[in-house]
């Protein structure tokens, strides 16, 4: 094939281009309703005087519920056309959301967390599904590139703009602006999403538990499954404490915070589709591997920091997303190359809630590994909880290699 017709297969089409703005929309809501939560975790601490432990449990209570959510509804994902799937979950994280920012006190809004974890945490492995049915292998690491690119607008607009209105309303005002940019997104959904209804083609004769079973019991896809469980745990034990860390033991001020996220959400702009550019022309597991490294240096070194600098913490946070964000991508596209199409649903979704739950087990790991004697008080073992870290993210780039070996394999 020439290189003329080689590039215009890798181009998208007008439709291509939609279906990623849809989809990245929803992705945006979704994260920033589950990232929000980090960013104000000094400030919901100090209002509702909790501690590291009921917080940490604030924050995996979602992650539980998402996980527990996804692998019930796995076995019937493939059963159904991909756009309902999406709207009847949105809708419910939409009211559970809204529940979130009606909550004024901790077990309120630990229950609004379980609620809108049980409809939320499935969007990601619908919307994962969606991307993979519709978009070649060729073309997945740039979609899945534009699709991390709601981590960095969340971090650009929703974050900073949450911080900003938390201090003047309350910290239950970015939820409620939350609702109202995702019932515009919902709407978007119903009138410009066409039906995905390709895999309905591929008839199984297995009922839905029997078919999440096989599943579960493959074991290429259970390879898949352990390299996104030791993934999701380094990348989830440290986020809750980001806003705690920089403030109680780095010393940046409150109003110096979201400068802090709003650079680190144009670092992952710029970076993710020069990472799923990347992913696409080299090897991913030799990407995800560099990009591993980078970061147990960063992480190793932002650890053992004091009081410092406003530009030395954005710059080691810069070295932060470079790190995380670039491991995501490369990832995403091999262990969505595993499943067969008629699989993909329940893969996916089997594959979301062990993301949800290892990552709530993080959460909660990182509540009782981490001290804080009062409210102003230091962070203590913050460099324990990173060296656990560090430790599982070799193991992922151990996992992620033999997932890469069986995708070579099967192509």
């Amino acid at each position: 094939m020439s290189t003329t017709a080689t590039n215009q297969k890798l181009k998208f089409s007008s439709y291509e281009i939609l279906v990623i703005l849809i989809l990245t929309l929803t992705q945006f809501t979704v994260v920033l309703d589950f990232v929000v939560i980090s960013p104000l975790g000094d400030q919901l601490m100090k209002s509702m005087n909790l501690s590291t432990t009921q917080f940490g449990l604030s924050v995996s209570a979602y992650a539980f519920s998402a996980g527990f959510s996804g692998l019930l509804t796995a076995g019937f994902a493939d059963r159904f056309d991909r756009k309902k799937l999406l709207l009847f979950f949105y809708i419910g994280f939409v009211l559970g959301t809204l529940f979130c920012g009606l909550s004024h006190t901790y077990h309120m809004l630990l229950a609004a967390r379980i609620f809108t974890g049980l409809f939320g945490g499935v969007i990601g492995s619908i919307s994962m599904a969606i991307a993979s049915d519709l978009f070649p292998l060729e073309k997945r690491g740039r979609v899945f590139g534009f699709l991390q690119m709601g981590f960095g607008a969340s971090q650009i607009l929703g974050i900073p703009l949450s911080l900003y209105i938390a201090n003047i309303w309350g910290w239950q005002s970015p939820f409620l602006m939350i609702v109202g940019l995702s019932i515009f997104v919902w709407l978007f959904i119903v009138f410009k999403l066409k039906p995905v209804t390709e895999h309905l083609e591929q008839k199984s004769e297995q009922n839905a538990i029997g078919h999440l079973l096989q599943t579960l019991t493959l074991r290429k896809y259970r390879i898949g499954f352990l390299a996104t469980a030791f993934l999701s745990l380094g990348n989830f034990m440290m986020m809750p404490w980001g806003s705690a860390y920089v403030i109680n033991n780095l010393k940046i001020t409150a109003e110096e915070l979201p400068f802090i996220y709003m650079a680190s959400g144009v670092c992952t702009l710029t970076i993710m589709p020069i990472v799923g550019k990347l992913s696409d022309r080299f090897d991913k597991f030799h990407l995800f591997t560099v990009a591993s490294m980078i970061l147990i240096v960063v992480i190793t070194i932002y650890a053992n920091l004091g009081p410092v600098s406003f530009w030395t913490v954005l710059i080691m946070n810069l070295g932060l997303q470079v790190g995380f964000m670039s491991r995501m991508v490369p990832s995403i596209a091999l262990t969505t190359a595993l499943p067969q199409k008629r699989d993909r649903g329940a893969f996916m979704g089997v594959n979301s809630s062990l993301q949800q739950i290892t990552g709530g087990i993080a959460a909660a790991m990182g509540g009782m590994i981490v001290v804080q004697n009062d409210k102003l008080s230091p962070l203590e073992h913050y460099d324990t909880l990173v060296y656990v870290v560090v430790l599982l993210s070799v193991i992922s780039v151990f996992l992620l290699r033999r997932v890469s070996k069986i995708v070579k394999n099967n192509d």
